[in-house]
This record gives structure tokens, C-alpha cells and sequence, in this order.
């Protein structure tokens, strides 16, 4: 497995985007089933947003002082994300506003990811290099063995309350 942190990141991405699929291909009444995707597609992103705005997003700011204001659009679509995920997680599937509270979660971290993935990441990989993506990407993965799965954790409402008052 690559610790390339553009290449952590990407496949992160990637089982995102298929989460995203089967929750929309569900059905219009597979309220179990969609229950179950939500929760494992607000585990993902909470795991990966923690590891984003923890490791990749201070180093890139520290490193390459040029993308400050793509870094810090990033952190608002996090809280964003970070926001209905918290509310997702106190809903019930069968709530009346989940799946259009799911659809405007996939709309905007799909446009997240893809933002990040045709305009950040190429930035990013041609101003840090391989051996300072490597580095930080092995950081990230050590920071996922503790990173908070749910978004009720302290750790992640921290993010939440960072967002809000920073």
C-alpha cells in the first residue's frame, strides 16, 4: 500500500464515491439498508475529513503558502460535511428529511472530492514532491488508527467548534 498522501487520500475518495452509490441505488424504501450505508459513509468521512484538516491541510498550508485560500475553502466544505454528518447521525433512516439530508452530503462532498482531486491534489503533488507526499501520507496513516468514527467523538466535534470560532 502507497503512503503517498495524494494516493491515502484518492482511494479514501474512491470508497466514498461507491458508498455514495449504493446509498442512491438503495431504493426509495430500503430505509435498513440506507441506514446502514449512512452510517458507514459518515464513518469514512469522518475519519477522512479528521485526517485532512489534522495532517495534510496545516502541512500544505505550512509548506506551500500559495494554496492558503484553497485550504481554507477546504475547511468550510469540511464543517459543512462535518455539520450534516452530525445531523444524519441523529436521525432515523426512515425520518422524513434523511434522504434529502444524505442528497445535499453526496452533492457537496462530490463536488469536494472532485475539486480536490482535478485542482488541489496537482498543485499539491508538482509543489511538496514524492518524498514530502510519502511523509505526510505515512503520518496520515498513522493518525487513522485513532481517528474519531463517529462525529459525536470529542475529536471530531472538535473540528466542528474549530470551524465556528476560528
Amino acid at each position: 500500500m502507497s503512503t503517498d498522501a495524494i494516493v491515502v487520500l484518492k482511494d479514501d475518495h474512491r470508497q466514498v464515491r461507491k458508498l455514495f452509490r449504493d446509498f442512491q441505488s438503495a431504493g426509495e424504501n430500503a430505509t435498513t439498508t440506507k441506514g446502514k450505508i449512512a452510517t458507514r459513509i459518515i464513518e469514512e468521512l469522518t475519519v477522512h475529513t479528521y485526517l485532512e484538516n489534522e495532517v495534510m491541510y496545516p502541512e500544505v498550508r505550512k509548506l506551500m503558502p500559495e494554496l492558503e485560500d484553497d485550504v481554507l475553502e477546504s475547511y468550510e466544505e469540511h464543517h459543512v460535511a462535518d455539520v450534516l454528518c452530525m445531523e444524519l447521525h441523529a436521525m432515523r433512516p426512515d425520518g422524513e428529511r434523511f434522504d434529502a439530508k444524505m442528497t445535499v452530503l453526496i452533492e457537496n462532498v462530490t463536488h469536494h472530492m472532485d475539486e480536490e482531486e482535478q485542482e488541489w491534489f496537482p498543485k499539491v503533488r508538482k509543489g511538496l514532491g514524492r518524498a514530502t507526499l510519502q511523509e505526510i501520507g505515512a503520518r496520515m496513516v498513522e493518525a487513522r488508527k485513532t481517528a474519531p468514527r463517529s462525529p459525536a467523538q470529542p475529536s471530531a466535534l472538535k473540528k466542528a467548534v474549530d470551524a465556528v470560532i476560528a
